[in-house]
């Protein structure tokens, strides 16, 4: 038989699969392909989803936008030094030699 799921509150915390599945967020596979569309609009609106199989975390259901976010953020580099070993300019040889200026002459 389907397991009770409890309506998600409107409050947004850190996504994490403990807060899914502290939340109530939680579906069991055969609850989810049977509502499906209610899990998808869930998904949109409150926050993602968690789908379990055999009691055993299986997949999160996430809107795209959020989706999104996580693949450019995963693009990015850590750290300034890792984005600049990452550089195309990696290995050219750039002078950095600069003519000495003595300042220009000021009347007062």
């Amino acid at each position: 038989m389907f397991k009770a799921i409890k309506k998600p509150q409107r409050r947004v915390a850190p996504a994490t699969i403990k807060n899914l599945t502290l939340a109530g967020q939680s579906w069991q596979l055969q609850a989810a392909k049977a509502r499906f569309s209610e899990v998808f609009q869930l998904a949109r609106t409150e926050g993602p989803q968690l789908i379990t199989r055999q009691g055993k975390d299986g997949v999160v259901m996430i809107p795209v936008e959020q989706f999104d976010r996580l693949v450019i953020r995963s693009r990015q580099p850590k750290s300034l030094v890792q984005f600049f070993r990452a550089s195309p300019l990696v290995g050219l040889d750039l002078d950095f030699a600069r003519d000495r200026d003595t300042g220009r002459d000021i009347e007062l």
